[in-house]
C-alpha cells in the first residue's frame, strides 16, 4: 500500500486587532501628524479610510493605489528604516498576550505560521520577527531600484485578495485550507474565514460580531499587557 502524507495544517494570523490589540494605521496617521509629515486634510482623510476599513466598507485597492501614487520615486530604505524604529517604539507593546500564546500553542502542533494581512511587508516583517513566524503574506509595495514604484502588487492582500495568496501558499507549501486556521477581527475578511476549515473571531469589529453569533462562531477577546511589561522577544530575520 502506497504511503500517503498528510498535508500540513496551517495558522494565519490577521495583524491589527488580532496579533495586535490595537490598529497601526491609525497609530501611523498619529506618528505622521505628530512629526509633521501628514496635514490636517490628510489625516482627516486617512481617518475616513480607517473608519471605512473598520466596518468592511472601504474600496482597498482604490485606497492603495491613490496612496502609492504619492510615494513613487523616494527612496525605500529611509522609510523602511523609519518604520521599524516606529514599531518598537510606538507599537510593539500591543502584541496581545493570547496571540502569543495561541501562536506557541500552534508553533508546538507543528502548524505552518503564516501571518496574513493587508498591511504592507514594511509593517509585517517587524511584526514577524517579534513573534519568530517565518511566512507572511501581505499586501506587496513594488520597488524597482530600491525606490518605489508607485504600485502594489496586485491583488492587494485584503478581502478575496486574501484568500488569493493563501490558496497559492497553500498549494506551493501543500498546506490544508480545510484543516487550517484563520484568526480575524475584520467583517472584510469573511471569504478567508470562509476558506478555511476552522475560522477564529478575535476582537471583532460590529458586522463581524453580529454573523459570528448568527453562525455560531465563537467569539474571543485578546488584549496586549499593560504597556511597559510586554514581553522582549528574540528578533531574527525573516525572508520577505
Amino acid at each position: 500500500m502506497p504511503c500517503v502524507t498528510a498535508r500540513r495544517v496551517g495558522a494565519f494570523f490577521d495583524i491589527d486587532h488580532t496579533v495586535l490589540e490595537i490598529n497601526s494605521g491609525s497609530r501611523w496617521i498619529g506618528y505622521m501628524w505628530r512629526t509633521g509629515q501628514m496635514g490636517l486634510l490628510e489625516v482627516a482623510r486617512a481617518m475616513k479610510w480607517l473608519a471605512q476599513y473598520r466596518f468592511g466598507l472601504l474600496d482597498y485597492e482604490a485606497m492603495a493605489t491613490r496612496v502609492l501614487a504619492g510615494y513613487a520615486g523616494r527612496e525605500v530604505a529611509p522609510l523602511a528604516d523609519e518604520i521599524q524604529r516606529w514599531f518598537h517604539d510606538d507599537v510593539a507593546w500591543a502584541i496581545c498576550t493570547e496571540a502569543r500564546a495561541r501562536i506557541e500553542r500552534h508553533r508546538e502542533a507543528g502548524d505552518m505560521l503564516v501571518l496574513l494581512t493587508s498591511a504592507t511587508q514594511f509593517l509585517t516583517r517587524p511584526v514577524a520577527e517579534a513573534l519568530e513566524i517565518e511566512h507572511m503574506l501581505c499586501t506587496r509595495v513594488e520597488v524597482d531600484g530600491g525606490q518605489f514604484t508607485g504600485r502594489y502588487a496586485a491583488p492587494a492582500c485584503y478581502g478575496h485578495g486574501k484568500v488569493h495568496h493563501a490558496e497559492a501558499f497553500a498549494a506551493e507549501h501543500d498546506v490544508d485550507l480545510a484543516a487550517s486556521y484563520f484568526y480575524s477581527d475584520s467583517y472584510s475578511d469573511l471569504p478567508m474565514l470562509e476558506r478555511v476549515g476552522q475560522p477564529r473571531v478575535v476582537n471583532p469589529d460590529p458586522r463581524l460580531r453580529k454573523l459570528a453569533r448568527t453562525r455560531g462562531w465563537s467569539i474571543e477577546t485578546w488584549t496586549a499587557p499593560p504597556r511597559g511589561s510586554a514581553k522582549t522577544t528574540k528578533v531574527q530575520h525573516v525572508g520577505s
